[in-house]
């Protein structure tokens, strides 16, 4: 593997000196014209503007260009006279014309101002392409998307290229759930992040940010990468705002609001929802169980019908106010509260080694849940010139609470759980950066993130009509966590090179405490963690890059927990005090280029990680209390007869991960727009687990495992007659083996529908979620004899689905605002909480 990554590290950097001496050898009688395109009122740069070059008295254009994100560009041509023209969509263009250009030529500051006359004729034109790919991200258009219409945060991340979000609920990036989720740059504090995501409603997104190898600027927490959900402020002078009304089925509706207020000096948004959410699932898992002679001894099958509501009420709040014109300070609260009701029936069915029933059980589980968020965030900008030379502090405080609590019965026995979490946080940061001439900068900052979670985990048995407290499978634990970080960076450019280099230390310091038992866990540790980027331009159009950084993962509160989950009794969840942090090294190169019609990018990557935690099954009897007995569900090996199975996060050893991926934006016809995002990625996992069994005797499980998987995703966008837009989006998850067995494959596709009226106020959206309701998890796992590692105990074939297909309708209204509103951004905000992390300085 070290070879391999040098032969790509070899070819890269060959490459990159063949394109430079390419570039040299073909420019030595050519001059460079450069400048920056701004918008003339706030000042702020225009991306994507289109600069180009005409001889004098021709209409062919010879060279052209578009600007970067800071609103620069560079066109090389031949020493000459040239008419220049710079354009953006709905602003007035400008153009200089004969321009004698017989040497290097910085045009300065170029000011475009916005054309209202062309507003209304350019709509269509204006709308910014669902996928934006960038050099260090790619960056999704939330509001580009009818499949999202009603939906939740969810929703929108299972559309976003290498981002997938399986039945549950949870949130992977290039197959990795070993990720980071921020929203508005700061990480999300919800207790349960994938409940938070689907009660968030899409709404109130204005765009994703996928980084897949972030710069030390950011927390070094997710080893894959991060996510960054960036919430809709509008910037529009005066009221204006939307509303935005649902309804679905299974059973589900919602109504939100979208109002912003902007005067010189301040700015007021708001959001608020409500929606209410039924899911409907299903699943079934069919075990079959074998003698030592390999022959079958008996059978069980497993049905499961499953059914969630939530009731959920989502409001955010702020002011931006412009204190001075280089000063600006934003305060926001965020407050989200939800109900719900969870209703869980497993049916078994037993039979003997000829298939013939023997009896059967069911377990009903009906339970309540409950959660509370709340969060102030407090933003201030100081900006010492136009350069971008600045000082950003940043302030967050919240309380988080998730409660659940749940009956039991499974006769002739009778339970009841109570789990119940109260979550504080507080987060300070504070950023600067200097320029250093041109194209250098240097940055620097401090972070620090200090919380605590108590966590009280109850378990009652009914006995003689009344429930009593179990000692041994109840506990109260207390988690807390404080973090300090420091970074520098500094970057800068040499003739089409652009290299940033960081550095960040981040300083742990954990307690894993469970307060009934009196047992005591703590853990310390500091580490360091190197980023580099080297970007090589080979055109205005085109780049290669590559990067390197190291990455951490921290196990978190439930991983840690040792109190017995007692959600099934044959299937037993168990946390473990002594995980340690995961870290990763990741290598990464790509390619990117821009076309008039495409927009193409590819990258290969290596992750390789050291104490990677992953979940562990095996069967046993044993339940381990916090002090050391071992207690029921399963004083033998069986309940009823049934195998216990007991399911634990460990420390595995070392993954090695590597792969590609490509991202293609095509589009053939202004009215016909094509996404599609691929992935193909290589596992390697080496590692083994030691437990005891009944007897004392030290079992050693083998985790050795590789794997190959892929996954790929296309999206389809068609303007129909009569101004009908239609959106078809299909993914599929490749078949991928574990170490215990497999997972098969798993096809999903979505379609919509939307028409505009009211002259083009108002918006009408109908969208089906899992076409063919073919969106199940299902897999096969294998058991083998801890003895005799080729005699296999028992196999099982599963499937599950945690939401079945949906219908939804949505109806969405707008005043003093057009449909593709570009939003433009009069306050130079630090929204993306690293917007000059891992860019490379022009």
């Amino acid at each position: 593997m070290k070879k391999i990554k040098f032969a790509i590290l070899i070819m890269f950097l060959f490459s990159g000196m063949y394109n430079f001496a390419q570039e040299r050898s073909t420019s030595q009688n050519k001059v460079k014209i450069t400048g920056k395109v701004l918008e003339k009122v706030t000042k702020q740069p225009l991306e994507y503007a289109t600069i180009s070059v005409t001889p004098v008295n021709q209409t062919k254009v010879i060279a052209g260009g578009i600007t970067n994100p800071k609103g620069e560009f560079d066109v090389v041509v031949a020493p000459g006279i040239y008419d220049i023209k710079i354009e953006f969509i709905s602003f007035k263009s400008t153009e200089i014309k004969g321009k004698n250009i017989s040497a290097d030529t910085n045009l300065g500051d170029v000011n475009l101002a916005e054309d209202a006359a062309q507003l209304n004729e350019v709509l269509v034109r204006a709308e910014k392409s669902t996928v934006e790919i960038k050099l260090d991200k790619k960056v999704y258009n939330v509001g580009q998307d009818m499949m999202v219409k009603g939906g939740t945060v969810s929703d929108v991340l299972d559309n976003v290229p290498s981002v997938s979000v399986d039945t549950e609920g949870n949130v992977s990036l290039r197959g990795s759930d070993n990720i980071r989720i921020l929203i508005d740059g700061r990480p999300s504090n919800a207790i349960n992040i994938a409940e938070a995501l689907r009660q968030l409603p899409a709404d109130a997104i204005d765009k994703v940010e996928v980084i897949t190898n972030p710069s030390a600027r950011y927390d070094a927490e997710g080893g894959s990468g991060l996510i960054n959900i960036i919430l809709k402020k509008g910037k529009n002078q005066g009221f204006n705002g939307t509303f935005i009304a649902s309804t679905g089925l299974p059973e589900t509706y919602g109504l939100s609001a979208n109002l912003n207020y902007k005067t010189e000096k301040l700015n007021y948004f708001t959001t608020a929802g409500y929606n209410y959410r039924t899911n409907e699932g299903e699943g079934l898992t069919n075990t079959k169980y074998f003698n030592e002679d390999g022959s079958p001894k008996s059978y069980l099958d497993e049905t499961r019908d499953t059914k969630r509501t939530r009731d959920g009420f989502n409001g955010r709040a702020g002011i931006e106010w412009s204190i001075t014109p280089t000063t600006f300070w934003t305060n926001a609260i965020n407050y989200q509260k939800n109900t719900g009701e969870d209703r869980d029936l497993i049916n078994y069915y037993n039979y003997d080694a000829n298939r013939v029933a023997t009896g059967n059980s069911s377990r009903l589980n009906n339970g309540d849940t409950g959660g509370e968020n709340v969060e102030y965030t407090s933003n201030l900008i100081k900006n010492f010139n136009d350069k971008g030379h600045k000082l950003t502090a940043d302030l967050s405080i919240s309380r988080n609470t998730d409660d659940s609590n749940s009956v039991i019965t499974a006769e002739p026995t009778f339970n009841r759980t109570l789990n119940n979490q109260v979550q504080k946080q507080i987060q300070l940061q504070a950023d600067y950066v200097l320029p250093l001439g041109k194209g250098s900068q240097f940055e620097a900052g401090y972070k620090g993130s200090f919380g605590d979670l108590n966590n009280v985990y109850y378990v009652a048995n009914l006995v003689n009509g009344m429930y009593e407290k179990d000692e041994n499978l109840s506990n109260t634990l207390e988690y807390k966590e404080n973090i300090n970080a420091l970074y520098t960076s500094y970057g800068f450019k040499v003739n089409k090179f652009s290299y940033l280099f960081g550095l960040r230390w981040e300083d742990t310091n954990i307690e894993v405490n469970l307060l009934d038992t009196n047992k005591f866990n703590t853990k310390n540790y500091n580490n360091l963690f190197p980023s580099a980027f080297i970007s090589y331009e080979i055109s205005t159009q085109s780049n290669f890059n590559a990067s390197y950084s190291k990455r951490l993962s921290r196990p978190r509160g439930r991983f840690m927990n040792p109190a017995v989950n007692y959600a099934s009794n044959i299937n037993i969840f168990q946390g473990n005090p002594d995980l340690n942090p995961s870290l990763t090294d990741k290598y990464d190169i790509g390619y990117l280029k821009r076309w008039d019609k495409v927009t193409f990018s590819t990258s290969a990557y290596f992750e390789d990680t050291k104490d990677v935690f992953s979940f562990v099954r095996f069967p046993t009897g044993d339940v381990v209390t916090p002090d050391g007995n071992v207690v029921t569900p399963a004083p033998g090996e069986t309940v009823d007869g049934i195998p216990v199975i007991k399911n634990s996060p460990i420390n595995v050893g070392k993954e090695q991960k590597i792969g590609f991926e490509f991202t293609l934006n095509y589009t053939p016809f202004k009215w016909w727009k094509l996404n599609s995002n691929f992935n193909f990625y290589n596992v390697k996992t080496t590692g083994e687990n030691s437990y005891e069994d009944n007897n004392g005797n030290v079992i050693v499980q083998n985790l050795n495992n590789q794997a190959t998987t892929w996954f790929s995703r296309i999206s389809s966008k068609v303007t129909l007659p009569y101004k009908i837009d239609w959106q078809l989006s299909g993914n599929y998850n490749g078949e991928q083996k574990t170490a215990q067995g497999k997972n098969l494959g798993q096809f999903g596709l979505n379609t919509a529908f939307s028409k505009d009226v009211l002259k083009d106020k108002a918006t009408i959206a109908f969208n089906i979620s899992d076409i063919f309701n073919s969106r199940k998890m299902r897999s096969y796992t294998n058991f083998y004899d801890d003895d005799n590692k080729d005699l296999m105990t028992q196999t099982a074939y599963s499937e599950f689905q945690f939401r079945k297909r949906q219908f939804n309708l949505s109806f969405t209204y707008r005043f003093n605002k057009s449909k593709n509103d570009r939003e433009k951004n009069g306050v130079p905000r630090n929204e993306g909480g690293g917007d000059n992390g891992g860019e490379f300085p022009g």
